[in-house]
């Protein structure tokens, strides 16, 4: 077994649309952990709280499509779990065995909230590991939200102006 970096590590969404900055996420947790733990945002938890209440995919149907893209890209000797989000942070501020927090660029600063959270539950800070979003052809970034609207495919090819 190759070693990794890190042993555990964490990263999050709400995973309606997948497209290509969801696999970048991914592609940079499994190549430096040996596990990754991946927290699905709850349909009470995206509609209360990031306002999300227009998803196209219920919880169910977005694990069953992350758990499918992962095996198709990334294949099936892959060491994660997938846990439901009904908070921002989930598992990345109880459990000790998280190493690192995956996040994009435009939200790897939640992992500076993350540690002041571990240091008051006498956890050990993890490191946070920003990946750059993937831009779409108009070099506006990737996202579901711009998916379900018809703007763009999941790749970043443009389907209509905004």
């Amino acid at each position: 077994m190759t070693r990794r970096k890190f042993n555990t590590v964490a990263t999050g969404g709400t995973f309606d649309e997948l497209h290509v900055g969801h696999l970048a996420l991914l592609s940079k947790a499994f190549e430096i952990s040996n596990k990754v733990i991946i927290g699905v945002s709850s349909d009470e938890f995206a509609a209360k709280v990031k306002g999300k209440r227009n998803l196209n995919h219920d919880y169910e149907q977005r694990v069953r499509n992350l758990k499918k893209i992962i095996r198709q890209k990334f294949g099936g000797n892959i060491n994660y779990s997938i846990v439901k989000l009904n908070t921002e942070f989930g598992p990345t501020v109880t459990h000790g065995s998280v190493d690192a927090l995956i996040a994009s660029t435009d939200t790897a600063n939640k992992g500076i909230e993350i540690n002041k959270i571990r240091t008051k539950n006498s956890l050990n800070p993890i490191a946070i590991v920003a990946v750059d979003i993937v831009k779409a052809a108009d070099g506006s970034p990737i996202s579901s939200t711009r998916i379900r609207a018809g703007e763009i495919d999941p790749v970043g090819k443009i389907l209509k102006s905004k």
